[in-house]
């Protein structure tokens, strides 16, 4: 459905943000995920057909995006919710999101007014649809940016970091949110929030300084680290001896290290199955080991 071939990314200043990157996205939900920095929001913003490559193509429903007919051949079929969307706080979400239907081209008042209602209540936002938006909580203006790329019934939906800044429940709330939407259509989640991914996604992508690093399961990346991740018991002294700490516990009889890495003989570490943040983790340290070496 989705076809990316040695994508690259150069910005003036010589700044390369993608390099080769290479991924074939098919339906259900698919997470890209990686640190602030990683390049994951260029790489949205070209599937969204917004920004051009340096090099590479990118087939969506295969039409290529980033050629001006491709572009508009995929229109109507895609939907996205870039990082930061600008809302007019003295609009309603009524009022905005027949502004946004006014610009994707949806001319028929009727129309407009049947598929607003429409997203409306996909996105639970019916009973404050007549509300304004400066009086809307985060998730709620969250919620109203999903309605927008909802506007058309796109194949595709492109959401950059929906869950960032959010507090636990509208985090909770906007996840079942995008898998709901994801039964239907292709969604592409980008996120630095580990959980986002395990909690939503069956298949995913790490991206680091613009690669790729890894491309498959959550599963199969927790498998990856599996004999990698300990705990560790001391008298409060911290592992050193190249070991990454993940969480520290107190307890009665010491203080436990979660950690990443050797061991070694020197302490009585217990192995543990790794958590597909552990895993992540782990991935970053090996990337930048092989960097060093």
């Amino acid at each position: 459905m989705i076809e990316i071939h040695a994508l690259n990314k150069i910005y003036k200043g010589k700044v390369q943000a993608l390099c080769d990157v290479n991924l074939n996205i098919g339906t259900d939900m698919f997470g890209l995920l990686g640190a602030n920095g990683a390049g994951k929001t260029t790489l949205m913003r070209i599937i969204a057909g917004v920004l051009r490559p340096s090099s590479g193509s990118v087939r969506v429903f295969d039409h290529d995006i980033t050629s001006p007919k491709g572009k508009q051949a995929v229109k109507a079929s895609l939907g996205y919710l870039p990082q930061e969307l600008g809302l007019y706080p003295s609009l309603t979400a009524r009022e905005f999101l027949d502004y946004i239907a006014i610009l994707k081209g949806i001319a028929d008042k009727e129309v407009r007014s049947h598929q607003i209602t429409e997203v409306l209540e996909q996105v639970r936002l019916s009973d404050a649809a007549d509300q304004r938006l400066s009086t809307y909580s985060g998730g709620m203006k969250r919620r109203v940016g999903i309605a927008q790329a909802l506007l058309g019934n796109p194949r595709l939906l492109v959401v950059d970091e929906p869950t960032s800044g959010l507090d636990p429940e509208e985090r909770v709330r906007l996840r079942n949110l995008l898998s709901d939407m994801a039964k239907t259509r292709t969604v592409i989640l980008s996120t630095h929030i580990v959980e986002d991914i395990s909690q939503s996604c069956n298949d995913l992508a790490v991206l680091d300084h613009g690669r790729v690093l890894y491309r498959g399961s959550p599963r199969d990346l927790i498998a990856q680290a599996r004999g990698k991740v300990w705990h560790i018991m001391t008298q409060g002294e911290r592992p050193d001896h190249g070991l990454s700490v993940v969480s520290t516990l107190q307890m009665q009889n010491g203080v436990q290290y979660r950690v990443i890495g050797e061991p070694g003989s020197q302490y009585e570490a217990v192995p543990v199955e790794p958590s597909l943040e552990d895993s992540y983790m782990w991935l970053m340290r090996q990337t930048r080991v092989g960097a060093e070496a």
